[in-house]
């Protein structure tokens, strides 16, 4: 499918990066995809001085929203063209049921779709005049900005920040996960073909440690977009402190799922299983904490264990797979030490906790939906983010401690709530510390709806029509309206 070495995309021009050479690995497997040459810190201050340049000679800033809309949308129809061929590389690139990468590519297009709406129906406003002058708000494109992706889910974490960042009118530094960077390659290509100007985009792969210190740290870098761990966003957001430049992070997670004593099981039991396992639980809106009103606890924990030892875990080739392999074979040791963690602070596997056994598995880095029992909220592996497919369970005696357990972490991206009477679920939704709930349902998102976090969880919010604003600057303009000059320099003043 690639040259011998894969380009990448520097400005809008295609040409290998100066860094050290790595291959892109399918964790199915272990086998190489694609080799490619990392960009270097030299790549990427090109990259920005170039797309400055861009930014100030093309006329994509300059041109009408309606008309930036048009690109946005047929960078949609490509997406949808070559669906198929996108969804395979998201497979390959790591590892995500094909059935998954599928809804990935559709999520993609559906982002460009909704932005292009969104930016030529976006509005500015004349606010109410205070005097004998006009006043309005404006927005305007910042210049160069940055969107650092994570590996999880590739494509269309590169759509939610690349494509509103393009409909504000800026040029976009797109620094993708080392381990994925074939979509974010793809997403430049087809932004190219479909009409955005040439300089306008370009793709980074390589170490963030690396490349991503030079785009934050960077002057003419007017606004960073992150997605990742909380460590690196702090870093992140220090130096952009320094700079006093704008950022937005979305980090980690650490989800409550709160089952009540009168939900309805089928649907909780199968919320529970996808909330956590689906993406082999590498989501960092994964429901990982689980608290079940003690009541219904035996049965529903019996029911869900049943469910998941069902899940099918294997090829992400096959139609019917569920859970893929995790991303690599480094991340699942870090997973299985987690698990030896909580069984060393009093935990009891009740399923699960071991690779998968199989001839089928034993080139990639597969691991089975692990559930834990035994502890309490207290345990650092219900305290700190796992990024995989383990669940840690509690019972619950009353929702006044429910709500004190489900608050207590230092995250505080996502909750789940799952109850028949619509009141407790309206009180407990609005009494979780978290940026989006979900009420007898999880995992479940919509382009136009913000997402974000609260606390170590992240800052400031991404998707909905304001996600555009967030890459442009405000400005209030003054037309006078007053028939005589001001008074203030008159003589007689």
């Amino acid at each position: 499918m690639y040259p011998a070495l894969l380009p990448i995309n520097i400005a809008g021009e295609w040409r290998p990066g100066s860094g050290e050479e790595y291959a892109s690995i399918y964790p199915a497997t272990g086998e190489e995809v694609a080799r490619l040459n990392a960009a270097s810190a030299a790549d990427a201050e090109e990259a920005i001085e170039r797309a400055h340049a861009a930014f100030l000679s093309t006329d994509w800033a300059r041109r009408l929203p309606h008309q930036r809309a048009e690109v946005l949308y047929r960078v949609a129809a490509l997406i949808r063209q070559r669906a198929e061929m996108l969804a395979q590389l998201q497979r390959q690139d790591n590892g995500k049921p094909i059935q998954e990468t599928r809804a990935l590519v559709a999520s993609a297009a559906a982002t460009f779709q909704f932005f292009g709406a969104a930016c030529e129906t976006m509005e500015d406003i004349i606010t109410p005049s205070r005097g004998e002058y006009v006043t309005m708000s404006v927005h305007e494109p910042m210049g160069v900005v940055a969107a650092i992706t994570p590996w999880n889910s590739p494509i269309a974490s590169d759509a939610q920040k690349l494509a509103p960042a393009l409909a504000a009118g800026n040029a976009v530094i797109l620094k993708p996960a080392e381990v994925t960077p074939l979509l974010a390659l793809e997403l430049a290509r087809l932004c190219e073909e479909a009409g955005v100007p040439r300089g306008m985009i370009s793709v980074l792969p390589g170490k963030g440690s690396v490349i991503g210190d030079v785009i934050t740290r960077h002057p003419l870098v007017r606004r960073v977009s992150f997605t990742g761990g909380t460590s690196t966003g702090k870093h992140i957001a220090g130096i952009a402190a320094q700079k006093m430049m704008p950022v937005s992070m979305e980090l980690g997670g650490k989800s409550a799922t709160m089952v009540l004593d009168d939900a309805d099981l089928d649907h909780a039991v199968n919320g529970v299983l996808y909330g956590i396992f689906s993406s082999s639980g590498e989501s960092c809106i994964a429901g990982s904490r689980l608290f079940v009103a003690r009541g219904i606890y035996d049965e529903f924990m019996q029911r869900l264990v049943a469910g998941a030892q069902a899940l099918r875990v294997g090829d992400p080739a096959d139609e019917k797979t569920q859970m893929g392999p995790l991303i690599t074979a480094r991340h699942r040791e870090s997973i299985e030490r987690y698990v030896e963690l909580g069984v060393s602070e009093g935990g009891q596997i009740r399923t699960g906790g071991v690779r998968p056994a199989g001839s089928q598995f034993e080139r990639g880095w597969f691991y089975t939906p692990t559930i834990i029992e035994g502890l309490d909220n207290q345990a650092r592996i219900t305290r700190e983010e796992i990024f995989g497919p383990v669940l840690v369970a509690m019972p619950f005696d009353d929702e006044e401690a429910l709500v004190e357990q489900a608050n207590d972490s230092i995250y505080a991206l996502a909750a789940g709530v799952w109850s028949r009477d619509f009141k407790r679920a309206w009180r407990l939704g609005r009494a979780v510390q978290a940026g989006t709930v979900w009420v007898n349902t999880y995992k479940q998102f919509s382009i136009s709806t913000p997402f974000g976090g609260w606390r170590d969880s992240g800052l400031g919010r991404e998707k909905g029509r304001a996600g555009i604003v967030q890459y442009m600057e405000q400005k209030s303009m003054y037309w006078g309206t007053n028939e005589l000059p001001l008074a203030w320099a008159n003589p007689s003043h």
